[in-house]
């Protein structure tokens, strides 16, 4: 893999952390209060359409080749966009 792609790769893993991080702000409501049945579809439902997300545009990008770093990446920009979205969170749980 070249440099070009490696760079085009973190970069994708770094904002796909962010994204990850505002649609678990988003759904936070419903993937920790309710029922325990519809907590554990929810999350099940929740994990695998996010995966699934990531897999496919990593394969566009570098066919579907991980390393660690990249993982690496996308929990930076999980924390990064924790904290700026936090506030979702915040409001909607307000609204309970």
């Amino acid at each position: 893999m070249n440099l070009e792609i490696q760079i085009q790769s973190l970069i994708f893993s770094l904002v796909f952390g962010m994204f990850f991080a505002l649609m678990f702000n988003l759904f936070y409501k419903y993937l920790f209060h309710g029922k325990l049945i519809f907590r554990i579809v929810t999350n099940l439902i929740f994990i695998i359409i996010n995966t699934l997300l990531y897999f496919a545009i990593l394969r566009m990008i570098n066919d579907g080749i991980i390393h660690l770093y990249f993982i690496i990446m996308m929990v930076i920009g999980f924390i990064i966009g924790n904290i700026k979205t936090r506030v979702i969170r915040r409001y909607r749980l307000e609204a309970l």
